[in-house]
């Protein structure tokens, strides 16, 4: 890996190659960010990846290039299963006027997340210890500009969990691999809960030779009251 570089520029570098320019006041919340996750999954499960340069590229500049497709900045945004705060909070450390809201059904979970965001003083940020189905019976139906999720689940399950969110005229970006196969068995889903593809950006990880697909779906109609189905059903019977 590139230990020849020290943290803050591995990321500063890094993230210019994805065309994005990060303060340093904004860098230094990242460093800490690095150090509450390494700290914190000694106790709970957070993360895999035990080195610094694989959570600086494969966590922070993977979360990061979702805004490569953005048009503008969101006003609102929610994330789906958020687990150790991707893609959600560092997006929030680069862009700090957005408001955000994290999903997370695992308690331990979003006790770390609360500490983290105490830590980095970062506000307008909403913790949510729920399963996403089950929030979107609530007022959260169909308010967000945008809906973010990675590594949660099928598309076509995914869609179900997280469409539901996002206002008529939003988006949901769905972070898949390199060839994001899961598109053409979505085609269903998408139909029925009003979404539309409108762009697949294929992206490389900054230093390393991994693919990512970006998936940019709009909201064109609005998502029928029947959908998301109970816990379980999605999974067991996708659409």
């Amino acid at each position: 890996m590139l230990t020849e570089y020290p943290p803050s520029r591995l990321l500063e570098l890094g993230a210019k190659k994805l065309g994005i320019t990060i303060a340093p006041e904004k860098i230094e919340k990242f460093l800490i960010y690095l150090e509450e996750l390494k700290l914190w999954n000694r106790k709970i499960n957070l993360t895999s990846l035990k080195s610094d340069e694989e959570i600086l590229i494969k966590h922070f500049l993977d979360s990061l290039s979702c805004s490569i497709l953005w048009k503008k900045t969101p006003h609102r945004l929610i994330d789906i299963g958020t687990g150790a705060g991707f893609p959600s909070l560092p997006l929030k450390i680069l862009l700090p006027e957005i408001k955000c809201t994290l999903i997370e059904a695992k308690k331990k979970k979003t006790v770390f997340l609360e500490h983290l965001i105490k830590k980095l003083n970062l506000e307008d940020i909403r913790i949510i210890n729920a399963r996403a189905e089950d929030m979107a019976r609530e007022e959260e139906r169909e308010s967000f500009d945008l809906a973010l999720s990675r590594a949660v689940a099928k598309l076509n399950i995914l869609l179900e969990y997280a469409l539901v969110y996002v206002k008529l005229g939003g988006y949901l970006i769905a972070q898949k691999g390199k060839d994001a196969k899961e598109i053409e068995e979505a085609k269903n889903a998408l139909s029925i809960l009003g979404g539309q593809i409108v762009e697949v950006k294929h992206i490389n990880l900054p230093f390393l030779n991994e693919h990512r697909s970006l998936i940019l779906i709009k909201k064109v109609k609005s998502t029928p009251l029947a959908y998301p189905r109970r816990t379980g059903i999605p999974q067991k019977r996708p659409l």
